[in-house]
């Protein structure tokens, strides 16, 4: 039994489903109406647009649509007409067809509280395209544009014969506002399942994720096999030498004790091998499967192009016909994969760069004519995969756009001088289109003009972390280069060290990775800057863009990224250079607003937290720095070397106090571990140096008493400084506390920034030794 390929049905209405099927059906009439005006006499349109027909004809019959029965039976017998060569479907008559497909839509759209109102509100209109689909033979036919300029019949008379038919299409009561209240419905019913099923995606995403992170983590427990095995051979090799001497030593007993322990020895390393190469088989289907779930929930977000354009050719159709132009979309690449979230966003750029190209660039038919191109223009829209992106390239064989216009604007404008202006070359000339309120017409019209086009167009771009480049030759035409990511779910990324925090760049927003020399660092007007490529570079510390404290004492060469573009290009000086990773983009939670410098969040392999850097508005933040005089200077090298930090373990089973207190101590300058229980943090503070030991009281496997208490009585560490900070404030609690030892106890209820970091200061001094 084979499975719809919509899946369980049983939970839709009837209407619901003759709704679906109209949605499918019109978009078959649609393009094949759209194909038969350009290729008269194409068999395979006819016929599919016959068998929608039939089907919209039958469905609607079913729940009672009977004036969806009358349009679908009137447009089948065009189509019979057409097969048989009795009609030729001009576009008059395509006109025709198409309002009628329109009414279908809206009458798909309709709910049987409001059909009845909406039906005899739009009576008149409904009746003008069934006559107009019924008398469609009778329309006269234009005669075809000659190749070359001469006199011909005016259509005039043609568009008054064929006047009726346009109110069809936007006269309806059901376009008004106020008549417009089954849209609302519709909407809402299938938004609502598809933001949740886009959360469903996200938690998908999310697991695939986590489990291929866990994935990783195998990866030092079997360097830590591995260890122990060599550690083990070592063993067994003394063990091997042992049972040499007692052999020499020719005392019997200690012989059969040292080769009874020498046989034991056997079986221990055959289990070690077998057991190594078990858990590395393991490690590597583990990796494999989680990566491959993380591939397929990426896949599943994955759409078509075509499924964000399929109207346009519709659109391009309509618009160019009512400025008087012949136009055809040609689209290539509708099968190119793209994330549905981009998909969705770039729909209106993509809109409006069609748009713009119709009421610009593409001359009417008689300009065409007399320029030598044929009458009919063209714009393509490309769209493929190349370099990891996503790659849109919107073209047309219009009038292109004038340059010297463009310079021209910009003077007038008083954006550059005239000899600046003289000096633009043609790309920078064509950057002017994308800002605000620039605009190459005299006057505005409802389609352009206000300058507000392309503006829209090259931020939304930017927002999805693209580029666009324009490319115009006049009189040829004008092409748009747009690049994507193929997904915001994962993001290939640098991931950088700042002030001992993991930092992710989109490496896309990445120009170059250098290191610097000190040497080559140079400071003028109390600004460093170095030479790359034989342009000056503004050296800036990210530990002060991103409000970390002052940068770390700096090596010879500085680990350094290029950021930004032209004049807008920065070095962001980083602590160190991880190296790239592809990370799955996780959303901050919106409680936290819109986080400067900050995008998204991600994880490492390793599980480590990072952040993702918003390039553009960290741009905003150097320029602000820059404006303030704000920069400070980066450390050189012969200056006296800083002193070590104190360092600090915090103890807490709680992860945002954790977090919370080692980010305090971080920003004052404090080295800082982290243990999250008892156990782990006597485990941990006896493997290393500290100056302070910060604990909770109530913890799992060993509460902060009982860790205080262990610290105290430690011969190497009773002198160690250690401060309770808990919720209990009673003073049994408190008392509890220092009675076993700790030097500071400090109540959360009480607490803030400056108590915590005051405490500190009066237990152990400053951050610097």
């Amino acid at each position: 039994m084979s499975q719809d390929q919509h899946g369980d049905l049983s939970a839709f209405s009837m209407l619901d489903l003759f709704r679906m099927e109209a949605d499918s059906q019109t978009q078959i009439l649609t393009d094949g109406l759209l194909a038969m005006e350009r290729h008269a006499g194409d068999a395979a349109a006819v016929e599919a647009m016959m068998r929608a027909a039939h089907s919209i004809k039958g469905a609607a019959a079913i729940v009672g649509l009977q004036v969806v029965v009358q349009l679908a039976h009137g447009m089948e017998d065009s189509f019979v007409a057409a097969q048989h060569g009795r009609l030729k479907l001009t576009p008059e008559r395509v006109d025709v067809l198409l309002s009628g497909v329109d009414l279908i839509v809206q009458l798909s759209r309709l709910d049987d509280a409001g059909a009845e109102a909406w039906l005899a509100a739009n009576a008149t209109q409904i009746d003008q395209t069934l006559n107009a689909i019924a008398g469609i033979a009778d329309l006269p036919e234009l005669p075809a544009l000659p190749s070359a300029p001469a006199p011909v019949p005016a259509p005039a008379p043609v568009r008054e014969a064929s006047e009726p038919q346009v109110p069809v299409a936007s006269g309806l009561a059901g376009d008004e506002p106020e008549a417009a209240a089954p849209a609302p419905r519709t909407a809402t019913s299938t938004g609502a399942p598809a933001k949740a099923q886009a959360q469903n995606f996200d938690k998908l995403l999310s697991l695939a994720s986590e489990s291929r992170i866990n994935a990783h983590q195998m990866h030092p427990f079997v360097g830590a096999l591995q260890r122990f095995k060599r550690n083990q051979s070592s063993l067994f090799s003394a063990i091997e030498h042992l049972h040499e001497a007692i052999a020499r030593s020719a005392d019997p007993g200690l012989m059969e004790k040292s080769l009874l322990a020498l046989q034991k020895t056997q079986p221990l390393k055959q289990f070690m091998l077998e057991h190594i190469a078990d858990i590395e088989t393991y490690e590597r289907r583990l990796l494999a499967v989680s990566q491959g779930m993380v591939d397929e929930v990426l896949a599943l977000r994955m759409r078509p192009f075509r499924d964000g354009i399929h109207a346009f050719p519709r659109m391009v159709r309509d618009l160019a016909r009512s400025l008087g132009k012949e136009v055809q979309l040609e689209i290539e690449g509708e099968d190119t994969l793209v994330d549905r979230d981009i998909l969705a966003k770039i729909e209106s750029p993509l809109n409006h760069m069609l748009r713009n190209a119709i009421d610009h660039g593409m001359e009417g038919p008689y300009e065409r004519i007399d320029a030598g191109k044929e009458a009919l223009g063209t714009i393509r829209m490309e769209a493929r995969h190349r370099a990891g992106m996503l790659s849109i390239e919107i073209s047309d064989d219009g009038r292109g756009v004038d340059l010297e216009k463009i310079r021209q604007s910009v003077i007038e404008r008083k954006m550059a001088s005239p000899a600046m202006a003289a000096a633009l070359s043609p790309g920078e000339l064509l950057e002017f289109l994308f800002l605000p309120a620039f605009s190459l017409k005299a006057t505005a019209n409802q389609l352009s003009g206000r300058g507000v086009g392309l503006d829209i167009v090259h931020e939304t771009i930017r927002q999805q972390n693209g580029t666009v480049r324009l490319e115009s030759e006049p009189g040829r035409g004008f092409r748009a280069l747009i690049t994507l990511p193929l997904t915001q779910s994962i993001v290939r990324a640098l991931v950088v060290d700042v002030h001992g925090e993991a930092y992710a760049i989109p490496i896309v927003k990445v120009e170059s990775v250098v290191r610097v020399p000190q040497a080559a660092i140079h400071t003028l007007e109390n600004k460093q800057f170095f030479e790359l490529k034989g342009e000056h570079l503004g050296l800036v510390s990210a530990a002060q863009v991103l409000e970390l404290g002052e940068a770390a004492s700096q090596a010879d060469d500085l680990p350094v990224v290029v950021i930004g573009r032209g004049k807008q290009s920065y070095a962001l000086v980083v602590d160190a250079i991880r190296g790239e990773q592809s990370l799955a983009v996780q959303a901050i939670d919106p409680i936290f607003g819109k986080m400067r410098d900050i995008s998204a969040a991600a994880l490492l392999d390793d599980g480590e937290p990072v952040l993702i850097l918003d390039v553009p508005d960290l741009l905003l933040s150097i320029d602000k720095l820059l404006h303030e005089g704000g920069l400070h200077q980066l450390a050189q090298a012969g200056h006296a070397q800083q002193r070590r930090a104190k360092r600090i373990l915090v103890v807490d089973d709680s992860l945002t106090v954790r977090e919370m207190e080692r980010k305090l101590l971080l920003a004052r300058g404090f080295e800082v571990d982290v243990a999250i229980d008892g156990i782990d943090g006597w485990n941990v503070v006896r493997s290393g140096e500290y100056d302070l030991v910060i604990t909770d009281v109530d913890m799992p496997r060993m509460d902060g008493i009982e860790l205080v208490s262990l610290i105290k009585k430690d011969l190497h560490l009773h002198k160690l400084p250690v401060m309770i900070v808990s919720y209990k404030d009673r003073p049994e609690d408190r008392a509890r506390g220092l009675s076993a030892g700790a030097d500071y106890y400090l109540t959360k209820g009480s607490f803030h920034d400056e108590t915590l970091l005051d405490a500190v200061a009066d237990l152990i001094g400053d951050a610097r030794l």
